[in-house]
């Protein structure tokens, strides 16, 4: 009985395998091989052209590490994740408790305002966003001068490029992020809500001790893919709009190691810093989840 029973389970598990081997090869395929890849050109110096390549052992990470530049990208990279929290994260869950507490009348239509963006091309509102802030022939620098103002050459001063970039890349994720973070809100249980208000607690209360710790799943999620798809995001308006510049102001580490291999040609030094980014995403999540998940609540 129980050799059948073995040979059942065993059975079961081949079967099981066999359903979830074409995940395994697309995984394998798409993600696994171009990640070993990687950690292998890492080792070498390469310009994707010569057909031989220079074995240079960890040398690509001690240039890494001792160069200024290296610093000044990862600063650049904290400095977009800040703001992208900011706007994608903390707002988003401000504005959901507005509309699910204080705004009865029009939901829908705010919430399809609030999304359209998220099904735009990030090109085109990139190329948008250059035309409107214009500081020269664009509407915002037609309507300052009437006020005699003159817009600054944001594309060419190192602060706010990097801000405007945070910008146009919040206008498309910042949609997405506000419906996921509405679905968490005003999945609070209205009896605790009304209980609160029935005893005359303040509202900002209400979305501190209440709002906030109810829908802590929800923002654990929005959290993390803030900073991960956030910072695959700006990507697009720094290639369109900057290229990394003004000297490397806008720049951050996903369009580094871009810049590295696609215009300076060194396979080596980008596969590096592509493995680093790697390595910091990954500690950066283990200490989100750690940091976060303890006061998260899932409800049932």
């Amino acid at each position: 009985m129980n050799r059948i029973s073995l040979k059942k389970q065993n059975g079961d598990n081949g079967r099981a395998y066999l359903y979830i081997l074409p995940s395994l090869l697309v995984f394998a395929i798409f993600m696994f091989w171009p990640l070993f890849r990687t950690i292998y050109l890492s080792f070498f110096d390469w310009n994707m052209i010569k057909p031989d390549k220079k074995f240079v052992g960890f040398e690509n990470y001690i240039e890494l590490f001792q160069n200024p530049l290296t610093y000044k990208i990862l600063g650049n990279t904290a400095a977009y994740i800040l703001i992208l929290l900011v706007i994608n994260f903390v707002v988003p869950y401000i504005l959901s408790f507005i509309l699910s507490m204080m705004i009865k009348k029009g939901q829908n239509f705010y919430k399809g305002i609030i999304f359209l963006p998220s099904v735009i091309s990030l090109v085109v509102g990139s190329i948008l966003y250059m035309w409107i802030l214009n500081p020269i022939s664009g509407p915002l620098a037609i309507i300052a001068q009437v006020f005699g103002v003159t817009l600054p050459v944001w594309s060419k001063s190192e602060g706010l490029a990097l801000v405007v970039l945070s910008l146009i890349t919040s206008w498309k994720v910042f949609g997405y992020n506000f419906i996921v973070v509405l679905a968490g809100v005003t999945g609070v249980s209205q009896e605790v809500i009304e209980a609160a208000r029935i005893d005359d607690v303040p509202m900002h209360k209400v979305f501190w001790d209440i709002i906030l710790p109810m829908s802590s799943a929800t923002g654990l999620y929005v959290f993390i893919i803030t900073i991960v798809q956030g910072l695959q995001y700006v990507f697009t308006p720094i290639k369109v709009v900057t290229q990394g510049g003004p000297n490397y102001a806008s720049s951050n580490l996903i369009y580094h190691s871009y810049h590295e291999a696609f215009v300076l040609y060194r396979t080596g030094m980008s596969s590096a810093f592509s493995i680093i980014t790697l390595v910091l995403f990954i500690l950066l999540l283990i200490i989100g989840f750690k940091l976060v998940e303890k006061g998260v609540y899932y409800e049932n």
